[in-house]
């Protein structure tokens, strides 16, 4: 019989930074307790997780409640500890190999994004495909008017190349939100002007002050200039190239560290140095976009903004080409723990309440798992184990606690003592949900509590671990194409594996096809490709089981790429880059666990292949868009 033990992880630990404060590294930490077990949560105590996140008790939680987020005025900001926080989850974000979303999944996330209050949202790069572009002017349409009760939209922001065909593409995909921004960028560093522009510092100028102009000329008041590569570009250069595109009309400048090659201090100091040298800096936002090459975006960011960039980069689960960029949830959590005590004051307008259920959404979305040990929000990020810490914590939880799961959306503490079963009704289900970051409707609430009852039925006790599953493949699923109805597998040591599969196409037609393989799984994926009938390659597949025992749930994660041509436009390097689609299944069977997340990624690459086809099909606007 497995012990209770309490687990640790050290959150948000950032090495010593000269531009920050010689104290700003340390242990980021909360806990509960947890049976050995992966999943099952046992209470150490009834009382509530306490907010905090303070280094001693003379130093609590800053609370921003009292400062209310400027007005946006694209060039200006009238508070000056105000940070921006620009999301490029859909854009960068869905750069990383794997990650490809469908246009209703982008639109679901830009939502999660508003309801987290993101400032700017960077929903796409228009010029890369017919789907992008389409996804981009959605968003700028439905997420882009959506304004709160306080008077808060989100900016809808549209990536580009300096060139006249991007920009316009960009302009006609983001015009239609209340807050439009185009975003265009060109590489300054000697390797790219030599090896990839093949142009020199006085061409690329030129271009960058013309392009900037141009965007302005279609009507565009808010235009952001990146000089890509900026970490390894001439200081000089750098300094002359963004005082061009101030005066030709931009109102923010982007700093990329778009290698991950430097050290915060370094970083910091580039940002000072932009800053004192730059002829118009005072007019326009200096933002910061950091990569994580070295694992040092987040600590460049907090050195940018700490050095005078008033705009931050980021994305969710720090997901994004190669290793990522800086994470939101760091980034965010950083400034709200320390932005009074060792930033200077520096706040931001984010909902940190929202936290969790976003990284869960795009963490599903995408396919690409969150590392237990990630800070905020992995699986390990509110656990001890340390005897000395579980000690320390019961003593007294400002021991070792400095922020509370409740901040972000995520609570422990269960004082009511309700266990979930076969019994439980909807509103336990939906309380308990509500207490893991889950947020549905009453639609997805209704599915979701009939799937519960199942496995209910066939377990004496439904863990959190369970739920989270149930959520990933009740909620977290691509619009069906093709729905698994049925299905019969024999297998075994004496003969071959046979396979029987049953699903409803979207018009609820029923198809039913039979396949041999050599294993049960290999027999359903075969029988499944002969009623779809659109060839793909399974390049991943893997399986986990979500709790110990042998009644666990099982889930199921699968990447594949068509065998036809599905491609985009890579932003920065105008390649066309194939594309891949991620599924996930969930269920007690393994087998059927397995189908459900294989039709899942067809599902997903069939939606991408139709959208794309409709798109062709209808004559307007659209039609200037590359292909």
């Amino acid at each position: 019989m497995a012990s209770s033990i309490i687990r640790t992880t050290n959150l948000c630990s950032l090495p010593s930074i000269p531009a920050l404060s010689s104290s700003s590294s340390s242990p980021f930490s909360s806990i509960h307790l947890r049976s050995h077990h992966h999943g099952a949560v046992s209470l150490c105590t009834a009382e509530k997780f306490r907010v905090s996140c303070s280094i001693s008790d003379s130093s609590p939680l800053p609370s921003h409640s009292h400062r209310r987020r400027p007005d946006y005025i694209p060039n200006r900001i009238s508070d000056p500890n105000y940070v921006r926080i620009f999301d490029t989850t859909l854009r960068d974000g869905e750069q990383s190999p794997g990650a490809t979303l469908t246009s209703k999944e982008k639109l679901d996330i830009a939502r999660q994004l508003a309801k987290l209050g993101v400032d700017i949202i960077e929903a796409g790069f228009p010029a890369a495909s017919k789907d992008d572009f389409e996804a981009v002017k959605t968003i700028a349409e439905t997420v882009g008017n959506t304004v709160d009760e306080n008077g808060y939209v989100p900016v809808i922001c549209g990536l580009s190349r300096c060139n006249k065909k991007d920009i316009e593409t960009a302009w006609e995909a983001v015009k239609y939100a209340k807050r439009p921004r185009i975003h265009t960028f060109i590489a300054t560093s000697d390797i790219h002007l030599k090896y990839k522009l093949k142009k020199s510092k006085d061409e690329v100028i030129e271009i960058a002050r013309n392009m900037v102009a141009f965007a302005r000329s279609l009507g565009c008041e808010d235009v952001e200039f990146s000089p890509e590569d900026a970490g390894r570009s001439e200081r000089e250069y750098l300094y002359e190239i963004l005082g061009e595109v101030i005066k030709a009309g931009a109102t923010t400048l982007n700093i990329p560290d778009t290698v991950g090659i430097t050290l915060p201090s370094e970083f910091g100091q580039l940002i000072a140095d932009i800053k004192a040298n730059t002829p118009g800096i005072q007019n326009v936002i200096i933002s910061t976009h950091c990569q994580n090459d070295l694992g040092l975006s987040t600590a460049n960011t907090l050195s940018g903004a700490h050095s005078g960039a008033r705009q931050v980069e980021v994305t969710i689960n720090g997901i994004g080409e190669r290793a990522g960029n800086a994470s939101l949830e760091e980034v965010v959590m950083a400034i709200k723990c320390r932005g009074d005590h060792v930033l200077g004051g520096l706040f931001t307008g984010i909902d940190t309440r929202h936290i969790v259920m976003t990284s869960k959404m795009v963490e599903e979305y995408t396919g690409m798992q969150t590392q237990p040990h990630k800070a905020i929000v992995g699986a390990n990020a509110f656990a001890h184990e340390s005897g000395i810490h579980q000690d320390g914590m019961l003593k007294h939880k400002g021991t070792y606690e400095i922020m509370s799961p409740e901040e972000i959306g995520l609570e422990r503490s269960n004082e009511a003592g309700i266990v979930l079963g076969k019994l439980s009704g909807r509103h336990a289900l939906k309380d308990r949900l509500n207490e893991l970051g889950y947020v549905l409707d009453d639609g997805q609430l209704s599915n979701l509590f009939w799937r519960f009852k199942a496995v209910a039925e066939q377990k004496k006790r439904v863990t959190d671990a369970d739920l989270i599953a149930l959520v990933s493949d009740e909620v977290f699923q691509p619009e069906a194409v093709w729905k698994l109805l049925d299905m019969q597998i024999t297998c075994g040591t004496l003969g071959l594996s046979t396979s029987t599969v049953k699903l409803a196409d979207s018009d609820g037609k029923e198809h039913v096809a039979c396949s041999v393989g050599t294993g049960p799984v290999d027999a359903a994926y075969k029988a499944v490709d002969l009623i779809v009938k659109e060839p793909a390659t399974l390049l991943e597949y893997s399986m986990n089981a979500v709790t110990e025992g042998i009644d666990a749930i099982a889930t199921t994660r699968v990447l594949i790429r068509g065998d036809n041509n599905y491609s985009s436009t890579n932003a920065v390097t105008g390649e066309s880059v194939e594309r891949t689609f991620s599924g996930t299944g969930a269920g007690m069977d393994i087998v059927v666990s397995s189908v459900k997340a294989y039709v899942g990624a067809l599902n997903k690459m069939l939606g991408f292949k139709e959208h794309s086809s409709t798109l062709r099909k209808i004559p307007s606007e659209a039609n200037k868009v590359p292909a």
